[in-house]
């Protein structure tokens, strides 16, 4: 394990936050089967992490009364995001964690967002070592130039970012957090930071040795 790992997960630790290790994403399964039971509610947010390593394939096996969004008529997924937010465990990944331990998202919908911060019993991310960051600055540049900015062209959203490949925030000297674009479609519109957590390991982080996602 390399060492700024290691003291990400003590500081994730000391937050409350319980942090798992995995060498390759291959072992993020056998964790996972260790945090669920079968027949207990699954949800999950749009992660290409939790997809890489096969946990959306196995919480949609049937083994689990999983909540679908994707099998929902537009007009209808927000019973889908209500029902995720009383489920028994919310997957998902982070946008950034920082070597402090604390965990940085950003959303559009913000169902994600909400879901880490409260309501299902258990929160599980898995998180390649890509995401890894010193500090929060740290972590407001990387959403800024290395998640969002894929994000859009992988959903097909029109957005400056997915046009120049970064946040039209960069271009100015000093950017703020919530700076960018003033388009409809914008994907950043909440900022959530997690520190200490009163609810201990509440929230747990599977940190891959591997890049994983955006």
């Amino acid at each position: 394990m390399e060492k700024y790992i290691e003291n990400t997960m003590k500081n994730l630790e000391k937050n409350g936050i319980k942090p798992f290790y995995a060498e390759t994403k291959e072992e993020v399964l056998p964790i996972v089967k260790s945090l669920i039971n079968k027949g207990e509610s699954i949800s999950n947010g749009g992660s290409m992490s939790i997809k890489e390593c096969g946990v959306a394939e196995l919480i949609s096996n049937g083994d689990y009364d999983y909540i679908d969004r994707s099998q929902y008529a537009p007009e209808d997924v927000r019973e889908a995001y209500i029902k995720a937010f009383g489920c028994d465990t919310y997957f998902c990944s982070s946008n950034a964690v920082t070597e402090r331990g604390e965990l940085y998202n950003v959303d559009g919908n913000s169902n994600r967002v909400a879901c880490i911060v409260y309501g299902p019993k258990q929160v599980i991310m898995v998180v390649g070592k890509n995401k890894i960051v010193p500090d929060i600055n740290s972590a407001i540049k990387r959403v800024k130039e290395k998640a969002a900015p894929p994000n859009c062209v992988r959903l097909g959203i029109p957005s400056a970012c997915s046009k120049l490949g970064k946040c039209v925030s960069l271009m100015q000297e000093n950017p703020f957090m919530c700076d960018g674009c003033a388009a409809d479609t914008r994907i950043c519109c909440n900022y959530v930071v997690s520190a200490k957590q009163r609810q201990k390991d509440r929230i747990k982080v599977i940190i891959v040795n591997e890049d994983l996602g955006y």
